[in-house]
């Protein structure tokens, strides 16, 4: 008898994987990746559209009824002055499906504006889209959330180091969970390398530390939504003396369910008050942490509350660790507040 979700988990795993190829080829075909402007003034790749084109496409076929709620929308694609990028993604679309049409992946990209309900899936393209286009941390992020919780998630890190430490040596991993089967990880296929099968996945665990002054934690490199300052003060209030490590996109997520961190903060920025996480953007990160030992709530110590559409409109910030210095962490954030 198969495990629960065995068939999600697989193709989900499928599906990045596919996706990651797509964004690598994007990268080494374009030196300064072509980049546009969504309204909210944040740049998006062709790389961006055809994942998640690739990605909606597969989800549709095996799961047909199942919604999913995805970051882009072909509407900036269809426009008249940009059919120079409609034509690249559906390039790099056709690499991997040939018949595709534009009109086919524009359809398969839209499919990624429906609401949230019962059981959907949240996907991310390139979770980290600024770090894509300098070349440094990126994720494709696809989580499968049922009555409000995260079942499956997986994430692809291209450029992620297997080891931190060691940032010149191999890069390029998966992240794999299932609610109740632990986390995993596996390397990322390279070049015509087969699709590795991802029961052959290595399970992994977050660091087993105590003392917070002992602790590494890593923190995004954009600072529009969180709150670096404030991450300092905390880091100094806990006794950490190691400073920050900066990775864009949910490789953050997967460095600490791995052990090569033991915090991950994201607190709230002061500029914006009002702001809310997007569910695409932690989703599959949270899974893994949880499923790898670890913890992870918003700012206030609350449970992540994925069923409240495209945000995650009951909570603010988040923070993440190993478990075992969580308490200490909201409580010195309470006493900074």
């Amino acid at each position: 008898m198969s495990l629960p979700y065995s068939t999600e988990k697989e193709h989900a795993y499928q599906a990045i994987v596919r996706a990651a190829a797509l964004c690598q080829a994007v990268q080494a075909d374009m030196i300064k990746p072509t980049a546009a402007e969504k309204a909210d003034r944040s740049p998006v790749t062709v790389a961006d559209y055809a994942s998640q084109a690739i990605i909606c496409k597969e989800l549709a076929d095996t799961f047909p009824n199942d919604s999913v709620v995805a970051e882009e929308a072909s509407e900036g694609l269809r426009a008249r002055d940009q059919n120079q990028m409609l034509s690249q993604v559906t390039h790099y679309v056709q690499t991997q499906l040939p018949e595709a049409t534009s009109d086919d992946v524009c359809d398969w990209i839209d499919r990624g504006g429906a609401d949230s309900g019962q059981r959907f899936w949240t996907l991310d393209p390139i979770d980290g889209t600024k770090g894509f286009l300098r070349g440094e941390q990126y994720a494709v992020a696809l989580a499968l959330i049922v009555d409000g919780q995260v079942q499956v998630g997986a994430l692809a890190c291209p450029n992620l180091p297997l080891d931190l430490d060691h940032p010149d040596g191999s890069r390029g991993v998966i992240f794999l969970a299932v609610r109740g089967q632990g986390a995993e990880m596996l390397l990322l296929p390279k070049g015509d390398q087969s699709v590795n099968d991802p029961n052959s996945a290595t399970p992994i665990s977050v660091a087993s530390l105590s003392d917070p002054s002992a602790a590494r934690f890593v923190e995004s490199v954009e600072s529009g939504h969180a709150n670096h300052a404030a991450h300092e003060s905390l880091a100094h209030s806990l006794g950490i003396t190691q400073p920050s490590v900066r990775l864009d996109s949910q490789a953050k997520y997967g460095a600490v369910a791995r052990g090569d961190a033991a915090i991950y903060l994201r607190l709230p920025s002061p500029k914006s008050p009002n702001y809310r996480e997007r569910i695409w953007d932690h989703a599959a990160g949270v899974l893994i942490i949880e499923e790898a030992g670890g913890r992870v709530t918003d700012a206030l110590g609350a449970e992540l509350d994925f069923s409240q559409g495209r945000k995650l409109e009951k909570n603010r910030g988040i923070v993440a660790s190993n478990g075992h210095l969580h308490s200490a962490i909201l409580n010195a954030i309470t006493l900074e507040e």
